[in-house]
């Protein structure tokens, strides 16, 4: 087959596509187009191999998986492609920190000038040396109630200095800022800038966080870094730093911004941010929500009060309203013929009660002067005693020359027995006797 050759005019240079990269000159450059067309050739020609490493990024998009496997003694990595045909031949519950075998074959994609491996089988070999590392201190930890709850300090409602541990110029930065301010305006920061991976991420972070622990204005400290890799967060789980943050005064917040496989530093600061974003959403509060509860409180204060008054008025005018508070002379009006009933028949039982007791005395006046010795001395009788007191009741008790006293009606006087017995009856029942012959 005979290839076809563009005809260059004399003096003219050759068109970019016609000259290889080999052949390229200044003057003669070869195109993109050709020199990845030559690498893309270049590369087809190896085989594939098998690799050993671990999982360091797992991202699944529109069915393809686009992951990171690192070497298991040193820093080296390479970017694999895992396409939807494949992926039905390869474990489904393959992920971070995994230590796995794959078939890799070189790819090199020409319009983007990305080179890459195609995955055509995985296998797992067992976790993979740094999550096993991660999942032990992970459990020791635990085990010392670092990760517990109750330990963990509570945010400030309205914290007035922010401490902030976050790389030079990150974007991380910039939305913790602009979040914070335009939910409340007046917040203040101290930043403290510090690399987010890398060797010096470790001892620049633990300097940072010294530095604002002891600035008695910092009110909270936030750790914020824009997502990234597994990789690249594990300074994030080092436990100089995650010691330094459990023993910090002043609440942590950790905002690394890592969903899928988050470090250690989430499970040990006072509260964990998804973002940098939700980090100043959460710790700086809502000037504008603050005001609608304070206007919304303030209105069901009034509601109430309103109220209660509103109660009270009506409960005022309906004591007003009955007749006792109305007209009180009234109540008074209508009780003055009860008083004066009441105090008639109080008279009028007093005075019958009174009559009552004046016949009785009278009876009793009657009859006392019925059965009276005076009344029988009044009419006519006498009664004679002897010496001593003693009254005489028969003639045989007054020998001649005795003296006796002799009572009468009014007076009394003295007197010497002759002894002698009168004519007629001796006595009362004989008196009583001739009494009833007379008659």
């Amino acid at each position: 087959m005979t290839s076809f050759q563009p005809v260059t005019v004399p003096g003219e240079a050759p068109p970019a596509d016609s000259v290889s990269p080999r052949d390229s000159t200044p003057q003669a450059p070869t195109s993109i187009g050709r020199l990845n067309q030559t690498i893309k050739g270049f590369i087809e020609r190896w085989g594939s191999v098998w690799v050993e490493g671990e999982i360091t990024s797992w991202n699944v998009r529109a069915g393809a998986v686009y992951a990171r496997l690192k070497d298991l003694q040193g820093d080296a990595q390479i970017s694999i492609r895992i396409w939807s045909s494949t992926r039905g031949r390869i474990p489904a519950d393959l992920k971070v920190g995994d230590h796995v075998v794959a078939c890799v074959k070189a790819d090199y994609y020409v319009k983007g000038g990305d080179f890459s491996f195609q995955v055509s089988a995985m296998k797992h070999v067992g976790l993979g040396e740094q999550l096993e590392r991660l999942e032990r201190l992970r459990a020791r930890l635990r085990s010392e109630g670092l990760f517990d709850a109750a330990r963990k300090k509570p945010l400030p409602f309205l914290p007035h200095c922010i401490g902030l541990i976050t790389g030079e110029r990150s974007d991380a930065e910039k939305d913790v800022h602009r979040n914070a301010e335009l939910r409340w305006p007046q917040v203040r920061f101290r930043t403290a800038y510090a690399a987010v991976q890398g060797d010096r991420c470790v001892p620049e972070t633990l300097a940072a966080l010294q530095r604002l622990d002891a600035d008695p204005e910092v009110d909270v400290i936030i750790i914020a870094r824009g997502g990234g890799d597994p990789q690249t967060l594990l300074g994030f789980s080092d436990e100089r730093l995650l010691r330094a943050v459990a023993s910090a005064r002043t609440p942590i917040v950790s905002a690394i911004g890592h969903e899928n496989d988050h470090p250690l530093l989430d499970d040990v600061a006072d509260l964990r941010a998804s973002t940098p974003t939700d980090a100043a959403k959460r710790v700086v509060p809502d000037v504008g929500e603050q005001r609608a509860i304070v206007a919304q409180l303030r209105s069901r204060m009034t509601m109430r009060l309103t109220q209660r008054v509103a109660h009270d008025i009506a409960q005022l005018e309906q004591l007003r309203s009955r007749p006792a508070l109305r007209s009180p002379e009234h109540m008074v009006r209508t009780r003055t013929q009860d008083v004066w009933q009441l105090l008639s028949r109080g008279r009028d039982l007093a005075q019958r009660r009174v009559e009552k007791g004046r016949l009785r005395t009278a009876e009793l006046r009657a009859s006392l002067r019925a059965l009276s010795p005076a009344a029988t001395l009044a009419r006519g009788y006498a009664i004679a005693h002897a010496e001593g007191g003693v009254i005489l009741r028969d003639a045989s008790q007054a020998p001649a020359g005795t003296r006796i006293v002799v009572t009468l009606d009014r007076g009394s006087l003295g007197a010497t027995s002759t002894g002698e017995l009168a004519e007629g009856p001796t006595t009362s029942a004989d008196r009583a006797e001739t009494s009833e012959a007379g008659k």
